[in-house]
């Protein structure tokens, strides 16, 4: 007999659980939780459920049969080994509602699953295949049964040739996405044929085939086509471009990034006529010249450019300043050639930008930033990272004038205390990066705690200024924080991760080289931030057995983590195997570590999928488990890595 709460809760009408269940639709173990509640409200959320995201195909039989019958999407990319016979089950038992499934990650299967699947569900409308290296044009030919089908992933599907695609192009005329990128089996001829083919198609991926000039007609005539990537096409010069006269009339986006043999006059060709071209990306490609932003000022709706890596120079700036629309977007990075005058220029004529970032233009300075903030008021991202000639009093002037920033990344800068306090009263900060920056310390930290409450990523990777005053101020005033990044801040304590056992949406939590961080800080986290997938404590030596007991009990939702150098023997190892959401683990020079002990834990650990290991217990292994790890979809990558005693010593910066 049900208890009088139980008999209250199915009063409940189904209408609105399924309201409620939808408010959960992100918060999985909350939406767990209210199916727990009573045989009604588990009945209601099996009906309500219509995605599922498992992680052993072996028990897809039993849920599927018994539980969730009205699925419509099945992402399988967290099971590594998805055979023939699993496709066949799901084919049966989701016959009539699959519309999408995602294989992106999974082995096993071949052209026979795949063909038990497309035909037993005629619905599918959404494939996804990505990193399928195995698949040959038996399996391009069986997706060609699925008549419906109006999305396809294909991403690495190297042995796929002109004559699988070719099946796909006759048989799917109703796809609108296509991504073939690193397809390095297919030529001009099959990817011509799915232009000629799938008249319907609004995004192209080609990145990095090795296509000529020759499906260019093709790919032009195309009446609905919004997105074209031809990233690292290098068959593809001016010469190519240059017959192209009629232009993509409804293209909006183009990306041509590390297209090294074309040059302006080729750009000039391809966007001729694209009227409704909003985003250009030509990352590592042609150089920013006057004759190249001449070319693109035909584009009167262009609001995003991206031009990272690319040489620059003022001319080239000045002439994207003087174009008559105005960005939204504008990137940077890494483009040699920036200067004051000519950033400055570029943002005082496009006063409505919403993103810019300048990540490593290491010539700009006070007067850059001057510019920037007075006019650019609508600013929500700003990346700047390691824009060495910028001065720490710069930075107050974000947020005198950016208060709409969501998004700041200022890693490896000049930045103190008072340019914090500053940029606090950006109080819709979402991801805040401050990295590398030796002049920050609590003091700061306590200004962005008390003025920040959205706050969802923190990154104080090396400021070797902030301690667990500065932490615990986080902690109380964000409590959205889903991403805090502590390494190598070497005065944090078990205080800081007491702290941070209050943000229970934490996900990530990195706290390599923390030596003083031990077992009894790690276990406050475990027991309270259940949300946790990942997780680095390399370099923390005083980690032992006793905090992964708690992990094991309380951290259900780990996928990552990393213990090298860590105190962990054999039985905590043992203990991490029972998390089934474990996949990927780094334990080199794990003190404590036996070959016994790891060969009991890797066996134990039925989800791995990868295991980073010093190259040292490759011959300690049986040959014969190491087979067995791999068969179950287990890769391992060897390391011969020499043992650091001290703190790590390589160079900070990477730029």
């Amino acid at each position: 007999m049900d208890s009088p709460s139980s008999s209250f809760f199915d009063k409940l009408n189904e209408e609105i659980l399924f309201s409620i269940l939808d408010y959960l639709e992100e918060t999985p173990l909350d939406k767990k939780s209210l199916s727990l509640v009573s045989k009604y409200f588990h009945a209601v959320e099996s009906r309500h459920r219509k995605t599922l995201k498992p992680l052993r195909p072996d028990l897809l039989p039993s849920i599927l049969s018994r539980r969730y019958r009205s699925l419509r999407s099945l992402d399988l990319s967290l099971c590594p080994r998805v055979s023939d016979k699993t496709l066949t089950t799901i084919a049966h038992l989701c016959r009539s509602t699959l519309l999408s499934i995602n294989l992106s990650k999974s082995k096993l299967f071949s052209h026979v699953g795949l063909s038990d699947l497309v035909l037993n569900c005629e619905f599918l409308v959404e494939i996804d295949l990505s990193n399928g290296t195995e698949l040959t044009d038996c399996a391009a030919a069986a997706i060609s049964r699925a008549k419906n089908l109006e999305r396809l992933w294909l991403v690495r599907c190297k042995l796929i040739t002109d004559l699988g695609i070719g099946c796909i192009a006759v048989g799917c005329q109703k796809l609108k996405l296509i991504n073939l990128k690193w397809c390095l089996g297919l030529s001009d001829l099959g990817v011509g044929l799915v232009a000629v083919k799938c008249r319907e198609l609004c995004h192209l991926d080609l990145s990095y085939i090795q296509i000529t000039k020759k499906c260019l007609p093709s790919i032009i005539k195309l009446p609905y086509l919004k997105e074209l990537i031809l990233a690292g096409c290098i068959g593809i010069d001016d010469e190519g471009l240059s017959s192209l006269k009629q232009g993509f009339k409804s293209l909006k986006t183009l990306d041509m990034s590390n297209c090294l043999n074309v040059s302006h006059n080729g750009l000039s060709s391809i966007t001729n006529g694209a009227m409704n071209l909003n985003q250009l990306i030509l990352s590592q490609c042609t150089p920013v010249t006057q004759a190249l932003a001449d070319s693109l000022e035909k584009l009167p709706n262009l609001q995003s450019i991206t031009l990272d890596g690319c040489r620059v120079t003022s001319a080239g700036l000045q002439a994207i300043g003087n174009w008559c629309f105005s960005l939204k977007e504008l990137s940077l990075s890494k483009c040699q050639g920036v200067t004051d005058e000519g950033l400055s220029f570029i943002v005082t004529r496009h006063k409505d930008l919403k993103k810019l970032d300048i990540t490593c233009c290491r010539k700009i300075t006070h007067v850059s930033m001057t510019s920037i903030s007075t006019s650019c008021p609508s600013l929500s991202s700003l990346r700047m990272e390691s824009c060495s000639l910028i001065p720490k009093e710069s930075f107050s002037l974000i947020g005198k004038s950016c208060h709409l920033l969501e998004e700041l990344d200022i890693t490896d800068n000049e930045v103190d205390n008072e340019g914090l306090k500053s940029i606090s009263r950006c109080s819709g900060l979402l991801t805040l990066n401050v990295g590398i920056c030796l002049n920050i310390s609590d003091e700061g930290l306590i200004h962005v705690g008390m003025s920040c409450p959205k706050l969802v990523e923190l990154d104080l990777y090396r400021s070797i200024g902030v301690t667990d005053a500065g932490v615990a101020a986080i902690s109380r005033g964000c409590p959205r924080l889903q991403m805090i990044n502590l390494a190598y801040c070497p005065a944090i304590t078990d205080d800081s991760l007491k702290s941070l056992s209050k943000c229970l949406k934490l996900t990530t939590l990195e706290m390599r080289g923390c030596p003083q961080i031990t077992s009894v800080g790690l276990s406050a986290i475990a027991v309270r931030c259940k949300q946790l997938t990942k997780l680095d404590l390399k370099k923390c030596h005083k980690i032992n057995d006793a905090g992964m007991l708690p992990l094991a009990r309380f951290s259900k939702n780990l996928r990552q983590i990393n213990l090298s150098y860590c105190s962990v023997t054999d039985v905590g190892l043992l203990a991490l195997a029972s998390i089934s959401y474990l996949q990927n683990m780094t334990i080199l020079h794990l003190r404590g570590l036996t070959p016994n002990g790891l060969a009991v834990a890797l066996l134990a650990c039925g989800g791995l999928t990868k295991v980073k290991l010093h190259s040292a217990f490759k011959p300690l292994l049986a040959q014969t488990l190491i087979n067995h790890m791999e068969a179950r979809g287990c890769t391992f990558h060897w390391r011969d890595k020499p043992f650091q005693a001290g703190e790590d010593k390589k160079n900070w910066k990477v730029h």
